[in-house]
C-alpha cells in the first residue's frame, strides 16, 4: 500500500502533526510505503521522522498565508504567491499523477490541507483522507475581498474528500464529508533525559526551564531582554541563544519536543502544533497572540479553555516582560486528549484496505482507472 502525502509547505506546524501521523501509521503497518510531496525541507522531514523510512517527492501544493515574520501576515505576497502557484500546478498535476501511475500498487492520497491534493485523487480514481483543523477556505474568507475567489476554489476542493480527520482546536470546517474528530496529533520525545539535560547544561528545577520558538521563521529578539530573567534558562532552536549566559540552543539532532519533558514553560505564538506538544507534555504556554490570521483568535481561546497558560501583551513582551514569575492560569475546561496521532493512523490504515484503494497503473487514461 502506498500513502501519497501531500503536505502543506505553509509552515512546520503541518509537518510536525502530520509526521507524528505517520509515525504511528508506519508501526500499525511496517510494509506500507510513506511518500511526502511537499516543498518542506529534507532536513526537517529527517529530524521529525527520525527512524521512520519514507519517500520525498518535492512539490509545492499550496500556498497558504505568506508571512511578513512570526507574528505577522503579507497579503500581496500572498496573493502573487497563489497566482504563481495556479500556473505551476498543471505540469506538477501530470507529473505526479505520471509518477504514481507508475508504482503499479494500490494508493490512498492523504491532504494536510492542500486543496489541490483533490485534483491528484481524483485523476487517479484514489480515495482522498484530509487531516486539519482549519482550511484554506475560512483562512482566506477573513483576508478580504481579494482573496474570495481563491477562499470559494479552496472550498470546492475540499468538499470532494471522502474523509476528514478532524484535528482539535479547529475552525468550522463545512465539507460535507463525514468527519472523525482527533485528540491532540503530537509525536513524543525520543532521546533519554537525564543525558539531555546534562548535555545542555540545565538546571534540576525544570520550573526554570523556558523553551522558546517561534516557529520556523523565528523571531530575533534583543538579547539584553533574556538578562532581564537571570534565574532562568532559555533553550530554543535559535543560534543566537548560545551567546548567552542563560541560553541554550538545540544541539543538531534535537526537536523542541525531546525538551519539553525537561521545561515548564513554552514561550511562542499560536501554533497548532506547538501546543498540541505542549500540552501533551504538561508545558506551560506563555503566548504572545498575532494578527491577520484567522487560526490565531481559535488556537487563543482554544489554549485558555485546554492549557496551562499567560497571554501576553504583544507590546510588553518586545520589552521584556514575560511575566514569568507569575503563576500559570489554569485550564477553563479541562486537558484534551492526547491520543490523535494513533487515532488518524488507525483510521488511514483503515480506509486503505477496507476501501479497497484501486490499484493504479493500469488505466486507459490517469482519470480512468480500471482495478
Amino acid at each position: 500500500m502506498l500513502i501519497y502525502v501531500c503536505l502543506s509547505s505553509h509552515g512546520y506546524g503541518h509537518g510536525s502533526r502530520t509526521t507524528a501521523v505517520l509515525a504511528e501509521l508506519a508501526h500499525l503497518r511496517p510494509g506500507w510505503r510513506l511518500v511526502l510531496s511537499t516543498a518542506l525541507p529534507e532536513r526537517f522531514l529527517a529530524l521529525a521522522l527520525g527512524t521512520t523510512v519514507y519517500e520525498r517527492r518535492p512539490c509545492a501544493w499550496d500556498v497558504g498565508v505568506a508571512q511578513a515574520d512570526a507574528l505577522g501576515v503579507d497579503p500581496a505576497a500572498t496573493l502573487s504567491a497563489l497566482t504563481d502557484l495556479e500556473a505551476r500546478l498543471p505540469a506538477q498535476l501530470e507529473r505526479e499523477a505520471r509518477w504514481l501511475a507508475q508504482q503499479g500498487e494500490p494508493a490512498l492520497v492523504l491532504a494536510d490541507i492542500a486543496p489541490a491534493a483533490a485534483l491528484l485523487a481524483e485523476r487517479l480514481g484514489l480515495p482522498l483522507l484530509w487531516l486539519g483543523n482549519f482550511g484554506w477556505d475560512a483562512i482566506y474568507a477573513a483576508m478580504g475581498p481579494a482573496f474570495a475567489a481563491w477562499s470559494q476554489r479552496s472550498l470546492e476542493l475540499y468538499r470532494r474528500g471522502q474523509l476528514r480527520l478532524e484535528c482539535p482546536m479547529n475552525l468550522p470546517m463545512p465539507w460535507g464529508q463525514p468527519a472523525l474528530p482527533l485528540g491532540l496529533t503530537a509525536a513524543r520525545p525520543r532521546l533519554p533525559l537525564a543525558a539531555l539535560a546534562e548535555r545542555l547544561r540545565l538546571p534540576d528545577e525544570r520550573q526554570r526551564v523556558v523553551l522558546v520558538t517561534f516557529g520556523g521563521l523565528g523571531l530575533r529578539l534583543n538579547p539584553d531582554l533574556f538578562a532581564r530573567w537571570p534565574e532562568h534558562v532559555f533553550v530554543g532552536p535559535d543560534p543566537a541563544l548560545d551567546g548567552l549566559v542563560n541560553g541554550r540552543s538545540l544541539p543538531e539532532g534535537v526537536r523542541p519536543l525531546d525538551v519539553m519533558p525537561l521545561a515548564a514553560r513554552l514561550l511562542t505564538k499560536p501554533g497548532y502544533s506547538s501546543f498540541c506538544e505542549a500540552m501533551s507534555q504538561q508545558v506551560g504556554i506563555q503566548l504572545v497572540p498575532r494578527q491577520g490570521f484567522a487560526e490565531a483568535p481559535m488556537l487563543e481561546r482554544a489554549l485558555r479553555d485546554h492549557g496551562w497558560h499567560r497571554i501576553l501583551d504583544p507590546e510588553g513582551f518586545r520589552r521584556g516582560e514575560w511575566e514569568l514569575d507569575q503563576p500559570l492560569r489554569a485550564p477553563e475546561r479541562g486537558p484534551l486528549p492526547v491520543n490523535g496521532a494513533v487515532q488518524a493512523a488507525r483510521a488511514i490504515a483503515r480506509c486503505a484496505e477496507d476501501r479497497s484503494a484501486i490499484p493504479i497503473g493500469e488505466s486507459d487514461h490517469f482519470g480512468n482507472a480500471v482495478g
